[in-house]
């Protein structure tokens, strides 16, 4: 400690000479590789081991983060396209020692609040003197639709169903293109957090590919969190993440439009988890902290409606279910005539469709069940056991645009 100490005494005294010319705040843009990083900022005292690693910035969209130290940068889409919206706010807090880079992405679907809390919070009370690392948070990645309240772009379509997008698509595709080669490529794991759409709420979950053991091990560091396996769809945010080979998996937290403090609490004190977990954060800050077993889900299903009137639930998220159990009800207004919705098998609800009003085939209520990590991983690898719908999106649900086969 006394090394780190000594080094970012250090830094401070160049802050206003040789570090600020070397390594200006706002350089012009050019061409680098991605993952490049600038000349030492400062070597160790004379005399320390030879195998200590040397302090250097982490760059970012042309900027450099000092060590120690947290920079709010800002991320705009590329080609114009977000002329008159508000930027995307990109926090960097720049650990004083070395170590793993996590980022954080929120707010792809607008709509979604709980997530861009969770990771608002997380980037703003994060210590970067105490950071062996580097925290990469994005909670607002759609402006767009977080200034309406939408889920979706301009265009109507989704972007997490564009990844790694191209730089001459739809909107949607040269937006993902940019975001994934600006931000995520920097980075050795990811976490996306979304929540239900469309009305319905999720318990707090992550959904990874479990057949990918880099994946598999990521999400071990999520402590007592429920872990469902699922495959994904194609453009996805995490699956082009790990194409590219950075683990990635999504949290999904609530429900959309509102914010729970109930879900973002508990979503927030995983992400602690995990890094510590990743050394990020000092593992003895943890002390008297009891990681809960972690719940494996290899398969789940909709349950859908059968008739069409007002829904209302009876069981509640994260309660358990056995076949045969009465999961709610709908009522048909005009006629007063009352369907039961049942359970068809043992499990957990794990997502569940808000009261409101429905029409027959309406997916009602996501029950997961549960399993081992190793039949888990098992299965996983055999291709069995796939979530009927991801992100909670059902296929049925989607607009019109995002089936265009333009759609990348």
């Amino acid at each position: 400690m006394r090394r780190h100490r000594l080094a970012l005494a250090l830094l401070a005294l160049l802050a206003g000479s040789a570090v600020a010319q070397d390594f200006p705040v706002d350089p012009p843009r050019r061409a680098t590789s991605v993952g490049q990083t600038p000349p030492p900022l400062l070597a160790l005292p004379a005399g320390e081991p030879p195998a200590a690693e040397l302090i250097t910035p982490f760059q970012l969209l042309d900027h450099f983060v000092l060590p120690g130290t947290r920079q709010r940068l800002q991320w705009r889409p590329p080609d114009g396209l977000a002329r008159g919206e508000i930027p995307s706010p990109i926090i960097v807090a720049h650990g004083a020692l070395p170590g793993p880079v996590l980022c954080l992405v929120a707010g792809i679907h607008g709509d979604e609040l709980n997530g861009i809390e969770v990771v608002r919070r997380i980037a703003e009370e994060v210590d970067p003197t105490r950071l062996e690392g580097t925290l990469v948070a994005a909670p607002i990645v759609n402006v767009f639709g977080f200034s309406r309240g939408s889920r979706y772009l301009p265009d109507r379509r989704d972007l997490n169903r564009h990844f790694p997008g191209s730089r001459s698509g739809s909107i949607a595709s040269r937006m993902a293109h940019g975001f994934f080669n600006d931000i995520v490529r920097r980075c050795d794991a990811v976490v996306d957090f979304h929540t239900g759409s469309f009305q319905r709420a999720n318990l707090p979950q992550v959904r990874a590919d479990l057949s990918n053991p880099d994946v598999l091990e990521f999400t071990r560091g999520f402590g007592g969190a429920l872990v469902l396996h699922s495959q994904g769809s194609r453009g996805m945010l995490r699956l082009a993440a790990v194409a590219a080979g950075i683990p990635a998996v999504t949290f999904e937290v609530g429900g959309p439009q509102f914010l729970e403090e109930e879900h973002i609490a508990a979503a927030a004190e995983t992400i602690r988890a995990l890094m510590h977990a990743m050394g990020l954060l000092p593992q003895e800050e943890r002390n008297g902290k009891a990681t809960p077993p972690q719940a494996i889900y290899q398969g789940s299903r909709w349950v859908r409606t059968n008739a069409g009137g007002f829904f209302f639930a009876e069981v509640k998220l994260g309660e358990r279910v056995r076949p045969g159990q009465r999961l709610g009800w709908v009522v048909d207004p005009l006629t007063n005539t009352r369907t039961e919705i049942l359970s068809p098998f043992d499990g957990r609800v794990i997502g569940k469709a808000l009261d409101q009003q429905v029409l027959p085939g309406y997916a009602a209520f996501h029950i997961g069940r549960h399993t081992s990590e190793q039949q888990a991983a098992l299965e996983a690898a055999e291709g069995a056991g796939t979530a009927e719908s991801d992100e909670e999106e059902d296929p049925a649900d989607r607009p019109a645009a995002d089936a265009d086969p333009e759609r990348e």
